[in-house]
């Protein structure tokens, strides 16, 4: 069954609507797919026994539903309850003139939703596949896939990406034009970069077995 395409614009929720620092917020999806590629770790907000519990957790996505997996015996992954999860990149230290002016250039995106625990079986190896490859292209192919007794092992939950709210900070400090311009302070960003480094071979591993292409191209790169 084709599914209509989705709009442009997220919509604009009670929980999503931009109350402060609007001029850094979007509504754009593709702002949201974006922050979501460019990482494959969330945090994944919810309440258990009544108490908040942020538990950070590796996540893949497909067009419409973000999945996130874990142990069944994991308490955060009961599923059908309200969750928040979110994704923060973080570009670049804004370093002003004064203290109060100082801040952070950043990417970040939050998602609102009651997860789903999936149990179709189908659905559960595909979520598994889309989250496997969003941290590491190439490796469902390479790697043994889960058993059924493993399967049975993990819990996936899925979450719906049409709640979310999207915020960008970018640029210079903003104290530029204000009195402190005149105290010859220094002031700028400061950036932070991340890169992937070279693979480091299991200490177990027989010789003779080399890194695999879809790896080794990594080295030296930035995910998404």
């Amino acid at each position: 069954m084709t599914q209509e395409p989705l709009p442009a614009e997220l919509p604009v929720t009670d929980r999503t609507r931009h109350r402060r620092l609007r001029e850094q917020g979007s509504l754009e999806r593709a702002a949201l797919e974006a922050i979501l590629d460019a990482s494959f770790v969330c945090h994944l907000g919810v309440l258990v026994d009544g108490r908040p519990l942020v538990v950070p957790t590796v996540y893949g996505r497909d067009e419409r539903r973000l999945y996130l997996h874990g142990s069944v015996a994991s308490r955060s992954l009961a599923g059908d309850t309200p969750v928040c999860v979110t994704v923060t990149h973080v570009d670049g230290l804004v370093l002003a003139r004064s203290v109060f002016e100082h801040g952070v250039n950043y990417r970040s995106a939050m998602i609102h939703g009651t997860a789903r625990k999936v149990t179709d079986p189908e659905e559960k190896l595909a979520g598994l596949r889309l989250l496997t490859e969003h941290s590491a292209p190439g490796q469902w192919s390479y790697a043994r896939r889960p058993s059924r007794k493993e399967l049975a092992a993990t819990t996936l939950l899925a979450l719906s990406l049409e709640e979310a709210s999207v915020k960008i900070r970018t640029g210079a400090p903003e104290d530029g034009d204000g009195p402190d311009a005149a105290l010859g302070l220094w002031a700028g960003v400061l950036p932070l970069t991340t890169a992937w480094g070279a693979p480091q071979p299991d200490p177990a591993l027989p010789a003779g077995i080399a890194v695999p292409e879809h790896l080794a191209r990594r080295a030296g790169t930035r995910h998404g």
